[in-house]
């Protein structure tokens, strides 16, 4: 990823999103502590990007997403690294719409977000960590599809440790969705809001 981004710094390759599957890990922000780190079941990556700590494995869509924010994209506007985010967000959003998901953003949390009404609780579906080095973006979002949720035990997710907060995934919510149509969502929804 890091010679992508630097080959579409120079004009020499084209901007990308990877989609990709990992086997179980630990990445650590920058932002993360420690402390937050609370079993080393699986190998721990410091991965360079921004956020907290966060798990990666099988079930789960990671996309990496390497634009040059030194341009407009869609509704994305240029130099814009709010915008960026937000449009990371809404990306997200809308592919859980085409499940019958709500997804939503929160105040002073980054992600995406479902309220289960009968248990009282908001769980992360989504997780977004960036880095953008001179204009580029790197790294991206996670999408819960069916990833073994108690692999997050290990660590403490996004820093976030709260009451009622915790993990979804679309299995969890009742959406036997596939990894292919995970895919589908993500890449129709890309379009309506990075042109």
């Amino acid at each position: 990823m890091e010679a992508r981004v630097a080959a579409i710094r120079a004009g020499e390759q084209p901007e990308a999103v990877w989609l990709v599957e990992h086997e179980p890990t630990y990445t650590a922000g920058t932002s993360a502590r420690p402390e937050d780190l609370l079993e080393t079941r699986f190998p721990a990556v410091a991965a360079g990007r921004g956020g907290q700590w966060t798990y990666h494995g099988p079930g789960q869509r990671t996309g990496y997403v390497m634009l040059d924010l030194n341009r407009d994209h869609g509704t994305v506007r240029a130099r814009d690294v709010r915008a960026f985010v937000q449009g990371l967000e809404e990306w997200m959003i809308r592919a859980l719409d085409r499940f019958g998901v709500k997804g939503e953003r929160r105040e002073g949390r980054v992600g995406i977000w479902v309220v289960d009404r009968a248990r009282g609780t908001e769980d992360k579906i989504g997780a977004i960590g960036v880095r953008v080095t001179r204009w580029v973006s790197w790294h991206g979002v996670a999408l819960n599809v069916d990833p073994e949720l108690s692999h997050f035990g290990g660590i403490v997710p996004c820093g976030i440790a709260e009451q009622g907060l915790g993990v979804t995934s679309l299995h969890r919510l009742g959406v036997l969705a596939t990894m292919e149509e995970a895919d589908s969502a993500l890449m129709a929804a890309w379009g309506e809001v990075f042109g």
